[in-house]
């Protein structure tokens, strides 16, 4: 099976391409792919299939020829992914798929809007954040509150008034399985200056990863709301980078960078 590996970010993407929804991309066969020590390594696999020949998402093949199947690291199936959505499309472009300016694409978390910008980076539209009240996550002891936003996947961020960088990450923070039965992704983050904010993640289904796209958007949510704001412009600083988020009163934005850096033959089996 062909394969190629691309970043937004440094939030790694194995992309696997399939047109026509031949290939049956396993749970097993994903958590092999990423293993970092025996397979090629990466925070998640995207699976890149004609929306037409992929039945759950069928019904937007009018509006859009290609379905982001993505997968986290663990193999679970997942809704969205706001990074994986940006490499996704650098793909799509690079390989004359698509032509730049701007397309739709298919994900589980509904069809996207991307548009290249003229310095080459991507911006996708990620729809509106729905906001569904508030929870607290459980890190080394520690608990921290925050806002529970729903971006076509979950998320819980909490500002905090420990440093990010300081925070163990390597193992799963609590959550209230009750408020969160699939998961969910726990971002932190500390406010630094003026719609400015500084985040790490732990996403379900990777552990801590670089940088999560529809965290910071959901980031960039908490962030205003300590403000009392619900629109405007953050810039949020991640481990492998920066991105910039826009909140409209009908939808939001995702804008930062993504690149391919390998392609190649894979050679493991179930």
């Amino acid at each position: 099976m062909r394969f190629l590996k691309g970043h937004g970010t440094e939030n790694d993407f194995i992309i696997l391409p399939d047109p026509g929804g031949e290939a049956g991309v396993t749970a097993s066969l994903v958590a092999k792919i990423c293993d970092r020590r025996a397979g090629i390594g990466a925070d998640g696999v995207l699976v890149v299939t004609r929306t037409k020949e992929s039945p759950e998402v069928a019904e937007h093949a009018a509006v859009a020829e290609w379905f982001m199947d993505y997968r986290n690291a663990d193999g679970s199936v997942a809704e969205m992914c706001g990074n994986g959505v940006r490499v996704f499309a650098r793909y799509l472009l690079d390989e004359g798929l698509e032509k730049p300016g701007e397309f739709m694409l298919a994900t589980r978390g509904g069809v996207r809007k991307v548009r290249v910008e003229p310095n080459g980076d991507i911006t996708v539209d990620m729809g509106k954040p729905v906001v569904r009240g508030e929870s607290v996550a459980t890190v080394g002891g520690q608990e921290y509150r925050g806002i529970h936003v729903d971006m076509g996947n979950p998320h819980l961020a909490c500002a905090i008034g420990d440093p990010v960088v300081q925070l163990d990450l390597h193992y799963q923070p609590g959550f209230d399985t009750g408020v969160f039965p699939a998961g969910v992704n726990i971002e932190l983050f500390n406010p630094v200056g003026t719609r400015r904010a500084v985040m790490r993640v732990h996403e379900r289904g990777c552990g801590e990863t670089r940088s999560c796209g529809t965290g910071t958007v959901a980031t960039a949510v908490a962030a205003a709301a300590l403000t009392g704001e619900t629109t405007g412009t953050w810039t949020i600083e991640v481990p492998g980078g920066t991105l910039t988020v826009v909140l409209e009163e009908e939808t939001s934005y995702l804008s930062g960078p993504a690149v391919i850096v390998a392609r190649g033959e894979l050679m493991l089996a179930e």
